[in-house]
C-alpha cells in the first residue's frame, strides 16, 4: 500500500467508495463515514531511536578502526572530529527515522494501535460524526502508515453491536488492502458495515435523511 502525503485515489476509486456508502445507507438509518489518513502519529520517539542507533554505530566503528584514521596517535583536536562525526550520524539517523518502514520497525504494534484510536476519536468529533439525530454515526478509518483500519461507532450503536462484529467489519477490508486495492477494501468494509447496521438500525421508510456527506475524507 502507498503511504505518506502522496496518497491519492483516482476519481473513479473515490466514486466507488461513495457509491458503496450510498448503497449501504439505503438499508439503515445510520450514517457511515469512510476516511483515509496518511498516518495517525508523528512518532518522534522512533526518530530519536534511529538517531541514537546510528550515532552508537558510528562511534563504535570509529573507535574500532582508530588506528586507520589516527595513525599518528590521539590528539586533542581529534575529539572535535569524533563528536562531529557522531552528531552527523545522529542527524542522519533521525532523518532515516522518518521513513515509514523504519517507524514500523521501531514502534510497537500496541503504540501504533493507540495512535490510530486517538486519531479516529479526534476525527469523529471534527467531522461531526457524533452529531447525527439518533447518534448512529460510524467512522471507518484507514491509517496508511500503520496499515490499520479502525471502526468507531457512536455510543447508541456501541451497545447494540458487539465488539466482535465491528472487528468483522474491519476484517472484511484486510485481505483486499493487503493486495493493495484500497478502494475495494474500504468498499467491502462499508458493505459489511451496512449489513450489520441494517440488523440493529434498519432504515425507516420516508424518514431516512442523509445527515452526513457520503464522500471519502482524505487527510495527511
Amino acid at each position: 500500500m502507498e503511504t505518506g502525503n502522496g496518497l491519492k485515489l483516482t476519481a473513479e476509486e473515490q466514486e466507488r467508495i461513495t457509491s458503496a456508502v450510498e448503497k449501504a445507507e439505503r438499508q439503515t438509518n445510520a450514517e457511515i463515514v469512510p476516511m483515509i489518513v496518511s498516518r495517525s502519529g508523528l512518532y518522534r520517539d522512533a526518530q530519536h531511536r534511529a538517531g541514537l542507533a546510528a550515532a552508537l554505530a558510528a562511534l563504535t566503528i570509529l573507535l574500532t578502526l582508530e588506528r586507520l584514521w589516527l595513525p599518528w596517535g590521539w590528539h586533542a583536536a581529534n575529539a572535535a572530529w569524533l563528536v562531529l562525526a557522531v552528531t552527523l550520524a545522529y542527524g542522519s539517523g533521525t532523518w532515516v527515522g522518518t521513513w515509514s518502514p523504519v517507524i514500523r520497525l521501531l514502534t510497537s504494534h500496541e503504540r501504533m494501535r493507540q495512535k490510530v484510536i486517538l486519531r479516529a476519536e479526534r476525527a469523529f468529533a471534527q467531522h461531526s460524526v457524533s452529531q447525527t439525530r439518533d447518534r448512529t454515526g460510524v467512522l471507518i478509518m484507514l491509517s496508511m502508515l500503520e496499515k490499520q483500519i479502525y471502526v468507531l461507532p457512536d455510543r447508541s450503536l456501541a451497545g447494540l453491536v458487539s465488539a466482535e462484529r465491528w472487528k468483522q467489519v474491519a476484517q472484511a477490508a484486510v485481505e483486499r488492502l493487503h493486495d493493495g486495492d484500497i478502494a475495494d477494501g474500504l468498499s467491502h468494509a462499508i458493505q459489511t458495515c451496512g449489513l450489520v447496521l441494517a440488523e440493529v438500525c434498519p432504515g425507516r421508510p420516508g424518514d431516512n435523511p442523509n445527515e452526513l456527506p457520503d464522500k471519502l475524507i482524505q487527510e495527511t
